[in-house]
């Protein structure tokens, strides 16, 4: 079994580092770290031709700031693994925990893992209320469409079988990836799994990104993709 990561990065200078180092001491001997820089500049990308370049399998700059699911979107393209896994490259995923997340692929029960920060009794940082809101409310739109019940569709931690997730297409270019590639996969009535992981959140002085902006986004993509596609 080999394991592809795609780890999309903007301006995560502080992190970059200790991230690829988690992933690379990870379990799983045989796996493929892919970076994918889109187009940071405080710094990170700097840091990741002087000092990542070597500690990784691929990376991909993108020439202009495209977009998380941009980013996503071009690293998957490059995974040649068995399972492709998406890695944030902060610090609120762990890891070592890839065999939680993977399990049910290995054990060949499941197609696509989620990976729920709300159904596990691991260490998960207190932070935003209104955070959590979005994302229940978001997460019931999603089901609703979708006839899923899942805890929480906006999770990073997502395993794919590289050909699910390599025949899909991939439309959104921003923080829209996640309802799109929920209703896309709920779609192919794939086999699909939960399974409960820490979670380790930022603030934004820390420097959490996503927005209220972005959640207006995910409303409008859970619309989209589950009814006019």
């Amino acid at each position: 079994m080999k394991l592809s990561v795609i780890i999309p990065c903007f301006n995560e200078l502080k992190t970059i580092g200790t991230v690829v180092d988690a992933v690379r001491n990870s379990p799983y001997d045989n796996k493929e770290i892919i970076i994918v820089d889109d187009f940071s500049t405080d710094g990170t990308r700097e840091k990741i031709r002087n000092e990542i370049e070597r500690k990784v399998d691929k990376v991909i700059y993108h020439d202009g700031n495209m977009g998380k699911g941009a980013a996503i979107r071009n690293g998957i393209k490059e995974a040649t693994g068995d399972i492709v896994i998406i890695q944030d490259a902060d610090l609120e995923y762990d890891p070592n925990e890839y065999p939680i997340v993977i399990g049910p692929i290995l054990e060949n029960k499941a197609d696509v893992v989620f990976g729920s920060r709300f159904i596990s009794d691991r260490p998960h940082r207190v932070l935003y209320f209104w955070h959590s809101v979005g994302n229940g409310i978001l997460t019931f739109l999603s089901n609703m469409f979708t006839n899923l019940n899942l805890s929480d569709m906006e999770t990073c931690y997502k395993a794919f079988k590289r050909e699910i997730i390599q025949s899909i297409t991939i439309e959104e270019s921003r923080f829209g990836f996640e309802p799109e590639i929920t209703a896309k996969i709920a779609k192919l009535r794939c086999r699909i799994y939960e399974v409960g992981i820490s979670y380790y959140g930022r603030t934004y002085e820390e420097g959490k990104k996503i927005g209220w902006k972005d959640g207006f986004r995910a409303f409008y993509c859970i619309i989209k993709y589950n009814l006019f596609r």
